[in-house]
């Protein structure tokens, strides 16, 4: 069995035109590798922080999203500096930010 997957940045488009048609705001922060780059989501909780997410496989091959800096919510320069580090590392990754006052990860549950 096949276990192909959309590239990256077909994947993002169709998550931002998802997000767009739901009047959340979306905003592609850094490209990353159009075919295979994994995703950071950087999450305004407005308030109460930032929220930073990452792109993960489980054992399936699914999409997982696993919170960063120990699942607290940050500053926003702190949530950068986080970020900033990530793609020193790995020059591939996408960073995607997100604001949303329901507090969801509307990338989380879609299979694509």
């Amino acid at each position: 069995m096949s276990n192909a997957r959309l590239p990256t940045e077909l994947w993002v488009k169709a998550h931002i035109a998802r997000c767009s048609s739901i009047g959340v705001p979306i905003t592609v922060i850094k490209r990353g590798d159009p075919d295979s780059g994994i995703v950071i989501l950087k999450l305004n909780r407005f308030e109460a922080g930032w929220e930073v997410q990452m792109q993960g496989r489980d054992e399936n091959g699914a999409v997982v999203w696993q919170p960063a800096l120990e699942g607290r919510r940050v500053q926003e320069t702190d949530a950068d500096a986080f970020i900033e580090r990530q793609r020193n590392y790995d020059p591939d990754i996408w960073v995607i930010e997100i604001e949303d006052r329901e507090e969801r990860n509307l990338f989380e549950n879609q299979e694509m």
